[in-house]
């Protein structure tokens, strides 16, 4: 009897060792599986000039997954100072987000120049205002004349895009932007309220979130100015390399298709867009999100099917243009390929 239990003990030990190693066997595989899952998404990088809401497409592309789905796994990083496309030139990066007059800068003498692949944000996406309480009581060009006249304008990095805005206005009114004002142009741009909070300036351009921070802590009002009204404007597209295309042109189609569905989820469902708003700018307060919603939606800030038009393009290049920043010529083919968008489901 003694011997008979003690087999029994010893049966049901080995049963629960078998039992206990399956188990540590199914573990490892699921963990192994998960992690061959891990692997076998591309991962690729996408360089921003800044953090700004309007990129949201390309944020709530990466939180709900649209990325995924494709097999890429996209980390974004920031990077001022005009290194977002210089990123995408040295390697660093797959991808940048910003204007495609950069990328016309950057391609002379270059043999990969930068190709736009598809429009985030299709209006110039730029603001000004102007110390709280100061704003013009008028927006006729010779009231905006008056006004500008003499004062310390944070018109941002020299060479941008919204540099470059704030540039073409004055000349359009008339104006000398090197003599008939103070242009203060620091490479960062996030550090356009603190400037004016300190007194550094008197006018500022801005985006979302700046210009709801700046309301929040009452440095400026409502902006007195915006350049949306420029109408269809390449602001904010997605740019990669000329060899990219050749090479790899399924990642380049995957990429796009997920910024495609991102597009259409903001367009369609609003309260997604303010959660991924609220996820990818924890800090903002309730109201400052709304605020930056609702004057997206107003100004129709980003593109409904990511589309780059040559008249969208066109519209960018002449501010290039006139205010001298760009000499020679262009060519829509030479610095957009819209293959992807066209063949997107």
């Amino acid at each position: 009897m003694k011997k008979t239990t003690k087999r029994l003990s010893v049966l049901l030990a080995l049963s629960m060792i078998t039992g206990i190693l399956a188990a540590c066997g199914d573990d490892a595989g699921s963990e192994a599986k998960a992690a061959d899952g891990a692997k076998s998404l591309k991962k690729i990088v996408i360089a921003e000039p800044l953090h700004s809401t309007g990129y949201l497409p390309l944020y709530l592309a990466q939180q709900e997954g649209y990325f995924e789905k494709r097999g890429l796994k996209v980390e974004v990083i920031q990077a001022a100072g005009g290194a977002h496309v210089t990123s995408v030139v040295s390697g660093d990066a797959w991808g940048v987000i910003g204007g495609p007059e950069s990328n016309a800068l950057a391609n002379k003498k270059n043999s990969d120049p930068i190709l736009s692949v598809v429009n985030v944000v299709n209006r110039a996406n730029v603001y000004l205002m102007a110390k709280e309480g100061t704003a013009p009581k008028g927006s006729s060009p010779e009231e905006l004349k008056a006004f500008l006249q003499g004062k310390k304008v944070n018109a941002g990095r020299h060479g941008g895009t919204p540099n470059l805005l704030v540039r073409y206005l004055m000349i359009n009114l008339g104006m000398n932007p090197e003599k008939d004002v103070q242009l203060l142009e620091p490479a960062d741009g996030s550090t356009v309220v603190t400037m004016m909070k300190q007194g550094a300036s008197e006018i500022a351009q801005g985006a979302e979130p700046q210009i709801s921070d700046g309301i929040s802590k009452k440095v400026w009002g409502e902006p007195f100015y915006k350049f949306h009204d420029l109408g269809d404007f390449a602001y904010s597209v997605v740019s990669v390399k000329k060899s990219t295309i050749e090479k790899d042109p399924e990642t380049v189609q995957s990429f796009t298709d997920a910024i495609i569905e991102a597009l259409k989820a903001v367009q369609s469902d609003k309260e997604l867009a303010k959660k991924g708003l609220k996820t990818e700018f924890p800090t903002l307060s309730d109201d400052a999100i709304q605020a930056a919603l609702d004057r997206a939606y107003a100004d129709n800030l980003w593109s409904p099917d990511g589309t780059i038009s040559e008249e969208a393009l066109k519209n960018d290049m002449d501010v290039m243009i006139k205010t001298g920043i760009y000499q020679g010529d262009y060519t829509y083919d030479g610095l957009v390929d819209m293959q992807f968008v066209k063949n997107s489901k």
